[in-house]
């Protein structure tokens, strides 16, 4: 079962007519079926051309959306501020997060039971609260999107719901032009019919979706950074699997029961913001990363010496793993099962 939320903002720009309801799809019983039952992987291939195009075209009206965001600036009255830039969201929740549905965060600063440091670059922050998003959406039953908040845990938005009927709290990833007000419901078995009249009779398989999982019934496992989407590429229905082309331009197979939500996830203008200063990145809990060559030489391989030179060494790490040939971190090109296609490398991918 593909479910999903559609977004406002892309309904507006992809059908005609308006929706005042988030509705959420299935993806086996909204996709015509194949006419072929022995789809090739060759085929596929040559079929990826019209939709690599859209796709493009697609990653245009993000990019033109993204320049509409405002972004704040204030007076340089320190190097600090000179550089720091923030998006502008005047619907954002001011206040305190949903309490019931937040647990203490435990920072673990890098350091294992004994103490040790065993991940490098972490520690102090500020303290912060884990919001409990709700990945599944099993929920049926219309709810209403009380606010959209910002969550210090993650990089998109969060919108807190209320089911009209318990009137039970859930949190969730905002889509792109979701606003307080606005109603959600969660469709299992396919979308009603008088939905898919409001979009024209069907659903285009190349929608943009979004917190896409991986396995029939699971949890949104892909696409749930800011501005992320993948794309519906194909479905085999012979292996009970569909293909969906992430923004990487990698392909992977997911379930053909899988779940996900059309749209695109918010906070899109997320990669324009700039810290301005190294102490806001420690107000985050990461901490300097400092170079070997600045290292005295008990520190580093590469530490020591006069001046700034490694000498003749290679690039190495800490405990003398080379960082270029010789070490190889990939075990194969197929290692992982569930990709189709591999994303564009080196001159292919400018």
């Amino acid at each position: 079962m593909f479910k999903g939320t559609i977004s406002r903002a892309l309904f507006t720009n992809t059908y005609p007519g308006s929706l005042n309801r988030l509705v959420v799809s299935r993806f086996a019983s909204t996709v015509p079926p194949s006419s072929s039952s022995t789809t090739s992987a060759t085929s596929l291939h040559n079929e990826l051309t019209a939709l690599e195009k859209q796709d493009e075209l697609n990653r245009k009206q993000v990019e033109l959306a993204k320049e509409k965001v405002q972004m704040k600036k204030v007076k340089p009255t320190s190097p600090g501020l000179r550089w720091w830039r923030k998006p502008i969201y005047p619907y954002l929740w001011k206040g305190k997060p949903y309490k019931p549905l937040t647990v203490t965060r435990v920072a673990k600063s890098g350091r294992n039971n004994t103490g040790r440091i065993v991940v490098r670059h972490q520690g102090g922050g500020v303290q912060r609260r884990i919001r409990i998003v709700d990945y599944e959406r099993k929920t049926p039953g219309p709810q209403t999107v009380v606010r959209i908040e910002y969550d210090p845990n993650r990089t998109s938005h969060i919108a807190l719901l209320k089911h009209n009927e318990t009137g039970e709290h859930s949190y969730i990833i905002a889509c792109e032009g979701l606003r307080p007000g606005d109603q959600v419901e969660s469709f299992l078995a396919g979308i009603p019919k008088r939905f898919i009249e409001e979009m024209g009779g069907k659903i285009d398989p190349a929608l943009l979706s979004v917190k896409i999982s991986g396995k029939g019934n699971g949890p949104a496992k892909y696409c749930r950074a800011a501005g992320a989407y993948g794309r519906i590429v194909s479905k085999l229905p012979e292996e009970n699997r569909a293909i969906v082309q992430l923004q990487s331009g990698e392909q992977r197979y997911v379930h053909l029961e899988a779940c996900a939500t059309l749209g695109v996830a918010s906070n899109s203008a997320h990669h324009n913001e700039s810290l301005g200063k190294a102490g806001r990145n420690r107000h985050k809990g990461i901490r300097p990363t400092v170079r070997g060559v600045a290292m005295n030489t008990c520190d580093h391989p590469l530490g020591g010496g006069r001046g700034k030179s490694k000498s003749n060494k290679p690039s190495m790490s800490p405990w003398g793993v080379l960082a270029k040939g010789g070490f190889k971190t990939r075990k194969g090109k197929h290692e992982n099962k569930n990709k189709f296609k591999d994303r564009p490398r080196g001159a292919a991918n400018k």
